[in-house]
């Protein structure tokens, strides 16, 4: 049976309109922006396959074009749809970090580091860069490939948070595994930016870590 078929209340588009996007599974969502299915599957069939045939949605999201394209029933227009509106989501919180809401609303902070980060196939760190109103200057991607001390330089970082003026900065890095618990690597890395950029009187107010559905705040943690 097709969606169109199926009775109001359960469509997944008339859902989202009556209760919220947050009211609906990742199957529905991916059906909405499917919105079509395959031979013999509805939209939602084919986003219930997506998901279990891929290992879950992180996977699902992160698989490139020629991968997911082999699926029947999806297409370089269906990759660039599900693509597109994962760009618009990122730039939506990017947008809201730029007008300073940042440490207003540190929900805002996670969510835009968890957009930037979660999909990304190796480690990235990165910086939030503010000005002495904890407004947000710019967000910098710092290092990538294994991050340890050894790799990140604090050199490097006290240089960007000068160049740009800032005054506080909060780092952060994802770790693919999805597993967002910080090591002691972790650990090592946050003390020995909070001692260089405090020789420059610059803040390190908080090193975020970046899992699959989990961020890790050190600073609530004490730890920063």
């Amino acid at each position: 049976m097709r969606i169109n078929d199926w009775p109001l209340a359960e469509r997944p588009r008339e859902r989202l309109l009556e209760h919220g996007p947050g009211a609906l599974s990742d199957a529905e969502l991916l059906a909405i922006l499917l919105r079509i299915g395959a031979r013999g599957r509805s939209a939602l069939d084919l986003a219930r396959h997506l998901i279990s045939e891929f290992g879950g949605l992180r996977s699902l999201l992160e698989a490139d074009c020629d991968t997911l394209c082999t699926q029947p029933g999806l297409g370089p227009a269906k990759y660039a749809q599900i693509h597109a509106a994962l760009e618009l989501a990122r730039r939506q919180l990017k947008a809201r970090l730029s007008r300073g809401e940042a440490l207003t609303s540190p929900d805002a902070t996670r969510r835009f580091l968890s957009a930037e980060l979660r999909h990304r196939p190796h480690e990235v760190f990165c910086a939030l860069l503010l000005d002495t109103r904890h407004r947000v200057i710019a967000f910098e991607e710092l290092f990538a490939g294994t991050i340890d001390a050894a790799h990140v330089h604090p050199r490097v970082v006290v240089e960007k948070a000068l160049a740009r003026k800032a005054a506080a900065i909060i780092i952060a890095h994802n770790h693919p595994s999805g597993v967002a618990e910080p090591s002691q690597a972790d650990l090592a890395i946050t003390r020995r930016l909070r001692d260089a950029l405090g020789l420059v009187d610059i803040r390190l107010l908080d090193h975020f870590i970046v899992g699959d559905g989990e961020v890790v705040s050190l600073a609530e943690r004490g730890l920063v």
